[in-house]
C-alpha cells in the first residue's frame, strides 16, 4: 500500500508545512488522504503506512483514527449518510430521520445497502446547530432534514450514480 505519485507529493508538501519533530502534526490530513486511495475507508495497512511516512508508532495513529468519526475503520457506500444525534438536532428531530433512513434503505446504524450506495453512520456534532436535524454527505451539508428532503437526497444519489429506482 502506497500513495499514488500525486498524492504522495500532497503529503510530502502537508508534511513539510510543520517544523522538524512536529510531523505528528500531519496524521489527520495524510489519513484523510489514505482514505481517499482506498475508496473511502482505512484498514490497519493504511494506517501503518501513514505512521511510517510520519516516522510514528502505529498506535499514534490508531489512536486518531479511531477517535473522530470522520474517519472510516470498514467499507462504505458510495454515499455515507452521517447523521447528527446530538442535542439539538435530536431536540429537532434526527432521531426520526435515522429511522426513516434505516426503513427506507432497509439497513441499520453502521450499514451499507447491498448494492453498495448507501452507508448509515451517526456522528456528534457537526456544527450546524440552527439547521436541525442534519447531516454531512461527503464534503456537504444537508440540512433541515425532512423524510420528503431524505427521499430527494437518495434519489439525487442514485441519479448521479447512474442508479434509476
Amino acid at each position: 500500500m502506497e500513495f499514488s505519485p500525486e498524492r504522495l507529493s500532497k503529503a510530502k508538501e502537508i508534511i513539510a508545512r510543520y517544523p522538524e519533530g512536529r510531523q505528528k502534526s500531519a496524521v489527520i490530513p495524510l489519513l484523510h488522504l489514505a482514505q481517499e486511495e482506498n475508496n473511502g475507508w482505512l484498514n490497519v495497512e493504511w494506517m501503518d503506512y501513514v505512521a511510517g511516512l510520519l516516522q510514528l508508532r502505529n498506535i499514534e495513529v490508531y489512536e486518531v483514527a479511531t477517535f473522530y468519526s470522520m474517519f472510516n475503520l470498514k467499507p462504505v457506500g458510495r454515499y455515507v449518510f452521517e447523521v447528527c444525534q446530538t442535542g439539538p438536532c435530536m431536540l429537532n428531530g434526527s432521531d426520526n430521520i435515522i429511522a426513516y433512513i434505516k426503513k427506507r434503505l432497509s439497513i441499520g446504524v453502521g450499514e451499507t445497502t447491498p448494492d453498495g450506495l448507501f452507508t448509515l453512520k451517526t456522528v456528534e456534532c457537526l456544527g450546524a446547530c440552527g439547521y436541525a436535524p442534519m447531516m454531512q454527505l461527503g464534503k456537504h451539508f444537508r440540512e433541515h432534514l425532512t423524510p420528503e428532503r431524505v427521499d430527494a437526497i437518495i434519489e439525487e444519489c442514485r441519479k448521479n450514480a447512474g442508479v434509476l429506482n
